[in-house]
């Protein structure tokens, strides 16, 4: 398994912001369908342009929290946001519990489509698989996935890559032709980078828990550095993972697919033996994003409800009934969300969660970068311009 803790610090955070943003959800293809691909040429400079706007507000979070010491998203949103925080921090907390109850249902989505357009067996029969599986796994085995989760993003990349380059160099004629038919649909600049902005927005909806990662910097400057090797490396995979996508977009059956990427793998390069591999790790990616929510939701019920050393566990260290119950609410509500389909939840979900962190995180973040000129100005006039907490 990948230890990022012997990377060094700047690239293991980098590779934090990777990993969170290439799950089962993107390896379908369906967000790049959703918020790049349908708006024409512009599939090439939008994703781009939301990868920076990732990235500037995640070195500015990274860089507050070194600079400040709040390595927690909960204190770090009292610190940042001041005298407003009883209203920002609390707004930011249903924001993230939208988020915690949104990705489960995606993974559910993201799962049980592929299932589906694999084995053709109905979608509601593959979401209760994946449910069924999903819970038991949240109940006992959450330890076994976090540890395998990083792992398993680096496999999905893996295998995208080896399906991309290899149909990418194979079938270049076929990507040049589609590129020149989208010049006649290539939809309006403003509609292609509002929807980047909106997927770079919904992105942004964890930057609280980017904190935690900024404890072992030992300077500000790491947070711009770890940044900008993100920033490079999830641009190149995401324009890879479009000219790969590219190769199938005028097919008749891609109008229709929530698993693009099954398309593709389905009639290019070692179809036969990539299928049921790259199906395999896009659903483990899902199962394993799906484990991690619904059991991090579990947790902070439990040590709500139960007040004790070891929420969620009896004394003989087996599930507690809090957590079985508490468990088993949110896989069926993932389950039930899961049953509006993967397209629409990329395209509408995902969209309406990114309008809620656009008042929430990316409107406060440029009013205090423009007030505090980065972080670097004292306090008293801050305080007057924005009630914020006084700097350290």
């Amino acid at each position: 398994m990948i230890n990022k803790d012997k990377m060094p610090v700047t690239i293991g955070v980098a590779f934090v912001w990777f990993t969170t943003q290439f799950g089962g959800g993107f390896a379908s293809g369906a967000q790049l369908k959703v918020y790049f691909l349908k708006y024409g040429l512009w599939c090439f400079l939008t994703p781009v342009i939301a990868q920076a706007i990732a990235a500037v507000y995640q070195w500015y979070a990274l860089r507050y929290a070194y600079n400040h010491k709040k390595y927690d998203y909960r204190s770090f949103n009292d610190s940042f946001y001041g005298k407003l925080s009883p209203i920002f921090s609390n707004l930011y907390e249903l924001l993230f519990f939208v988020l915690l109850c949104l990705a489960p249902a995606v993974a559910f989505a993201t799962g049980g489509a592929t299932m589906n357009q694999l084995l053709g067996i109905p979608y509601l029969l593959c979401t209760a698989i994946i449910g069924i599986f999903i819970f038991i796994v949240a109940v006992y085995g959450t330890d076994i996935v976090r540890k395998v989760a990083s792992t398993l993003s680096i496999l999905i990349i893996a295998g995208l890559l080896l399906i991309f380059v290899p149909n990418i160099i194979a079938q270049w004629s076929t990507i040049s032709t589609n590129i020149g038919g989208m010049r006649e649909t290539t939809a309006p600049f403003g509609s292609a980078l509002w929807k980047g902005f909106v997927y770079a927005a919904f992105q942004l909806a964890a930057i609280g828990l980017y904190a935690q990662h900024a404890k072992p910097f030992t300077s500000p400057d790491d947070s711009k550095t770890s940044m900008i090797y993100g920033f490079i490396t999830n641009s190149v995979l995401v324009l890879i993972s479009i000219f790969g996508l590219l190769v199938v977009v005028n097919m008749p059956e891609y109008a229709e697919a929530s698993v693009p990427v099954l398309i593709l793998v389905q009639n290019g390069i070692g179809s036969s033996l990539l299928t049921p591999i790259i199906s395999i790790l896009i659903i483990l990616g899902a199962v394993s994003t799906a484990v991690n929510m619904i059991a991090g939701v579990s947790m902070r019920v439990c040590a709500k409800v139960e007040k004790n050393d070891h929420p969620g566990l009896t004394e003989n260290g087996k599930p507690s009934k809090t957590a079985i119950i508490t468990t088993a609410f949110f896989t069926l509500l993932a389950f039930s969300v899961a049953q509006f389909g993967l397209l629409p939840l990329i395209g509408r979900g995902y969209s309406y969660l990114g309008y809620l962190t656009i008042p929430i995180i990316m409107i406060p973040f440029v009013i205090h970068m423009i007030v505090t000129r980065f972080d670097t100005k004292e306090a008293g006039t801050i305080g007057k311009a924005m009630e914020l907490e006084p700097s350290v």
